[in-house]
């Protein structure tokens, strides 16, 4: 009961990873696209998540954290371009 119940969670994140997807590459804004490829980062992580309660695994469990991670700092990464134009600064102000 518990795999079918899993087996229709994984289709139902991979259903929005695509839809997802689409508004990535067809958003209206760039901060439109900044929200769905941090959406698409968590679904990636919960895809992974099911995968491993699928699999009967610990396996995967360090790779949920370091799509959260990454999908972090990519968003603030983004939010930082879009408000100051660069996403490292080379000169300190002080």
């Amino acid at each position: 009961m518990l795999d079918i119940v899993l087996k229709i969670a994984l289709t139902g994140f991979s259903l929005s990873s695509v839809l997802l997807l689409i508004r990535v590459i067809k958003g209206p804004s760039v901060p439109d696209r900044i929200v769905a490829l941090d959406a698409m980062g968590i679904n990636l992580a919960a895809i992974t998540g099911v995968a491993s309660m699928l699999f009967h695994t610990k396996a995967f469990l360090d790779v949920i954290l370091l799509f959260g991670i990454l999908a972090f700092i990519g968003t603030v990464s983004f939010s930082k371009f879009l408000q100051k134009g660069e996403a490292i600064e080379y000169e300190r102000r002080r």
